[in-house]
């Protein structure tokens, strides 16, 4: 029997394009042994998917494969079309990050998983039936025959990834290729597919091929490790070695980033930018011609919350539990009952026109900068867009503001005049947040801020951050998923779970001796029962 499943052997890749030529992968050589798990491990562009997807040609025709890529004593590179179709999907499967743009939305369920077994087994029928309702069983689908008609956007984030390693699975693969498959999913959610790969892995035999950023999953999952940059393999080993003893300096840098530190204390007799008494949100739910109320969705219930200039506080939980709503609320860009006071002053009553004077003292950064900013405007419009609302203070010309508060986040003010598609994600981020500062806020809320930056760049935004708010006095609301970001940037957090604040207080004895079930749970799944070591 062949040791290795899948061995690379000085694999370049070249993409072509308006004449010019990228060379994104550089003599990269590794294996996968039979049974075990590799993570190829790196940030953004560093050659990792590329690499992956290079095994069975799924890349664009621009791309120009040279070198050896063996699978199971068969070489790859240059295959014909007819064996890459053999091996794909059947010997060799994939599962990606986002499983609603693998999925087809037209589609239910079951034909999705039906034509897998169609195309490669020719299993139709009642007999295609009963396999894939075996498969959504496996994969942990409670109740899988009510779920055979239903479309993707019927299911939450979490069962939609199940049913991608359903379809990988469905054709009995000896290779799993995982591509960033937790990365945007709740810290439970994530825990949970991680735990199901584990078991899959074990009880079927497969050979695994994990590919992230996030250091952690690697501690959990992975036999061995590949720590890629600039399309090399820079670093090469056990998990264990890597992490107890790295050697590169970039693996070095890696794992430093997983420290990132506390925050600066707040300073004695700060204000209270904002607060809240007996929030409550609920959503009506509407039935019928008529839209006739039939009962209500509580989307946040009896919220009780207060921070203070230069504090943070935290608003965790999954998906659902009520945290941007919260955040809505206390900014009045949704309707709520209950008191909300800003700045000393109840808005809660406030509408239109009266809430205006207040808007500039009250900013957001959102979760994707590339999403929130125009890709029609230069970064100088989106950044000034705000003073162009609210106006610039007496003494103050609009462009050197935005030259000024540029450099205050780290971006080269001689930039200004391009397009948000140059940046890279970091820095695009870096404008979200100069578009925020510009107008000198009280409250930022950052609505996951740093969940789809490079663990690097987290870094150095959450330092950013911590810089502005200790320079400003800035009160943040930082809601996030990411526990460990949320220790290393508040003071207080707030655990929210279907509406609910179920717990709260200060960082530490949240982290660290947390009181409910539910709040153990996700440290759980966020340090791997090392709750308390993660900062």
């Amino acid at each position: 029997m062949i040791e290795h499943v899948l061995s690379f052997s000085d694999l370049n890749v070249h993409f072509r394009q308006d004449g010019a030529e990228t060379h994104a992968v550089r003599n990269v050589s590794f294996h996968v042994k039979r049974g075990e798990t590799v993570a190829l491990v790196g940030e953004s562009g560093s050659g990792k998917s590329v690499t992956a997807l290079s095994t069975v040609s799924l890349l664009p025709p621009s791309a120009r494969i040279t070198g050896s890529i063996d699978y199971e004593g068969q070489e790859m590179v240059g295959a014909s079309e007819k064996m890459l179709r053999k091996v794909r999907g059947n010997d060799i499967s994939f599962i990606f990050q986002e499983p609603m743009t693998s999925l087809n939305p037209l589609h239910t369920i079951e034909r999705q998983l039906g034509e897998s077994l169609a195309l490669h087994q020719g299993v139709a029928g009642d007999a295609a039936r009963g396999r894939i309702i075996d498969l959504l069983n496996k994969v942990g689908i409670r109740d899988p025959e009510s779920r055979l008609g239903a479309y993707p956007h019927q299911l939450s984030g979490g069962q939609r990834q199940r049913v991608m390693i359903a379809m990988a699975l469905a054709n009995k693969p000896d290779l799993l290729i995982a591509d960033e498959p937790t990365t945007a999913l709740d810290v439970t959610i994530q825990a949970q597919i991680l735990e199901l790969l584990q078991e899959l892995k074990e009880r079927e035999g497969l050979s695994m091929l994990f590919i992230t950023h996030d250091l952690g999953i690697v501690r959990r999952i992975a036999d061995r490790v590949c720590v890629m940059k600039d399309g090399q393999i820079v670093e090469e080993g056990r998990t264990t070695e890597i992490f107890d003893n790295p050697q590169h300096p970039y693996t070095q840098m890696l794992l430093a980033a997983e420290s990132t530190g506390m925050p600066e204390p707040v300073p004695s007799g700060a204000e209270t930018i904002a607060e809240t008494e007996g929030l409550r949100i609920w959503f009506p739910i509407q039935r019928g011609l008529m839209r006739k109320t039939v009962g209500h969705v509580k989307a946040v219930n009896d919220a009780n919350i207060s921070v203070r200039s230069g504090e943070t506080l935290g608003i965790v939980g999954e998906s659902g539990s009520g945290k941007t709503t919260l955040a809505l609320a206390i900014m009045r860009l949704i309707s709520s009952e209950g008191r909300i006071v800003f700045m000393g002053k109840q808005i809660d009553d406030l509408k239109g026109r009266a809430l205006r004077p207040l808007r500039s003292d009250m900013q957001i950064v959102f979760q994707d900068p590339f999403g929130s900013l125009s890709p029609r405007m230069t970064i100088e419009e989106i950044i000034a867009e705000g003073v162009g609302v609210h106006g610039t203070r007496p003494g103050e010309d609009k462009s050197q503001m935005v030259v000024g508060i540029m450099r205050e986040v780290g971006l080269d003010p001689d930039t200004r005049h391009r397009y948000p598609h140059e940046f890279s994600g970091g820095q695009r981020q870096r404008i979200a947040i100069a578009r925020a500062m510009i107008l000198r806020p009280k409250l930022v809320v950052l609505d996951e801020p740093t969940s789809a930056l490079d663990m690097t760049v987290q870094v150095q935004i959450v330092k950013l951050l911590r810089d502005l708010q200790k320079r400003y006095g800035l009160a943040y609301l930082f809601i996030s998923h990411d526990l460990k970001v949320v220790r290393a940037l508040s003071h207080k957090v707030v655990v929210m779970q279907k509406g609910d604040i179920i717990e709260s207080g200060p960082v530490d004895q949240i982290f660290d001796a947390p009181r409910t079930e539910y709040t153990r749970e996700l440290m759980t799944a966020a340090f791997g029962g090392r709750a308390g070591s993660a900062a």
